[in-house]
């Protein structure tokens, strides 16, 4: 079964400097309905105006999971990091028992165009950590990419959850297939451009919840860039 979650239906925010829609519960918005997925808990669809951003806030025992669309991030944070993260870099960091960060647009210019994702970890208390990787386009493109994994297989980003995290980059009508084990969901979100998932269409800003469904079929219509989450 396969449960749209329109991307015009999200929780909406907007500051001035910061535009953001919430595809679960967050800040000063509120629905029972739409308290998270499984572990996943958070999917924000962040945009922040040039010289803009988060100062410097804390989190603890969350996996906070950044993957930038358009534009660039700047991040620091009580561990020592300091960083941009630009398309086609995935940054994860494990707030555990605790870590200050800040994120600022880093271009003074032009705006930042990104999603934060949070996942729940499997286990609390644990060393704050940080990780950044680049993936290539051409490992994104028309296939999905691991991203994220709970042994950070294929040089996946390493998660404190039986989760993981594929991308793929669709271009010219691909299809691209992902099997579920027996017991496991998904989550897809379009992060740009419009898909077809075992048939129901998503267009961007859209996810969608996954159970019982044995496989996915994912075709861009006829472009489209998507997230992947196989959750417990």
């Amino acid at each position: 079964m396969i449960t749209v979650r329109n991307g015009k239906d999200r929780g909406h925010a907007d500051h001035g400097w910061l535009r953001s829609q919430h595809s679960f519960s967050f800040a000063d918005y509120y629905d029972p309905a739409q308290m998270g997925y499984s572990r996943l808990r958070v999917i924000n669809e962040d945009r922040v105006v040039a010289g803009a951003g988060f100062p410097t806030h804390g989190h603890s025992d969350m996996e906070i999971i950044t993957y930038v669309l358009e534009g660039a991030l700047e991040h620091k944070d009580s561990l020592g990091n300091s960083s941009v993260i630009r398309p086609g870099e995935v940054q994860r960091m494990s707030a555990g028992t605790g870590v200050r960060h800040s994120e600022y647009n880093h271009s003074k210019t032009e705006p930042v165009h990104f999603l934060q994702i949070w996942i729940e970890p499997d286990v609390r208390g644990i060393p704050p950590g940080y990780e950044q990787k680049a993936f290539a386009s051409a490992e994104r493109s028309n296939r999905l990419r691991l991203v994220a994994a709970p042994d950070a297989q294929d040089g996946a980003l390493r998660l404190q959850q039986n989760a993981k995290l594929y991308v793929a980059e669709l271009h010219d009508g691909a299809t691209v297939s992902y099997t579920l084990e027996a017991g496991r969901h998904a989550y897809v979100q379009v992060a740009r451009g419009a898909l077809l998932v075992n048939g129901v269409a998503l267009n961007a800003g859209d996810g969608a919840r996954v159970d019982a469904e044995a496989a996915l079929d994912i075709k861009s219509v006829p472009q489209g860039e998507v997230l992947l989450f196989d959750l417990p």
